[in-house]
């Protein structure tokens, strides 16, 4: 059985990257400067007080658009079904996929108080690349790697690793189970009524985009 990720650490995950006072300065062509610097972007946003909630929404989904490949997860949490699903249905559940992960963050993304992080290794293997830190809580260390690719130089993450679990693993578990008994037709189904279900509590979906995002 795939472990369970609990998807409300992934935003806290991204805002606790910067969390440390004094940090050098970002070098933006590695992989560990392109996630410090989508960070401090967030943060940024967070901490203007002449932003109201949607506009301040709005700009932090631009972050989450440009630092994730989410053309990338999607084809990997779909795995064989990608290669069976068509091009429209390719692009729909992109999009749709892209919204949910944005969902999670606006849930949770304001539960950062400022915890303090610590690096680990960056690690590169041609245009592949993985970030380890570490969380520190009052009563634990939570190990967190982001696993990213290089597209011509841009370094995007396409994967993250939360004590030991995938992001992208965890959804492609829930999709395949899914697809055994319903298939493609299932599986677009189940994304949309996640979508739908945030419309419901908040008025609207999020406003990301991803139907044109990177091809493969």
């Amino acid at each position: 059985m795939t472990p369970y990720f609990s998807p409300w650490r992934l935003p806290v995950v991204l805002l606790l990257l910067c969390a440390c006072t004094g940090a050098p300065a970002v070098d933006f062509s590695t992989p560990r400067g392109r996630v410090q610097d989508s960070v401090d972007r967030v943060l940024e946003i967070m901490r203007d007080a002449s932003l109201d909630r949607e506009s301040r929404w709005q700009r932090i989904a631009v972050v989450i658009e440009d630092g994730f490949d989410f053309r990338s997860m999607s084809q990997s949490v779909l795995a064989t079904q990608w290669k069976k699903a068509t091009p429209e249905e390719r692009d729909l559940f992109t999009q749709y996929f892209s919204q949910y992960i944005e969902q999670v963050y606006r849930e949770k993304i304001e539960a950062y108080t400022g915890q303090e992080i610590v690096y680990g290794k960056e690690t590169l293997a041609g245009d592949l690349a993985s970030v380890d830190m570490a969380i520190m809580t009052d009563t634990a260390s939570i190990p967190i790697t982001f696993k990213l690719r290089s597209n011509n130089g841009n370094w995007t993450a396409y994967d993250v690793v939360i004590e030991g679990v995938s992001l992208v693993a965890n959804y492609r578990a829930t999709f395949a189970a899914i697809s055994r008994n319903e298939g493609m037709d299932g599986i677009m189904t189940d994304i949309q009524q996640r979508v739908a279900r945030y419309r419901e509590r908040h008025g609207e979906a999020p406003t990301t985009d991803s139907t044109s995002a990177r091809p493969q």
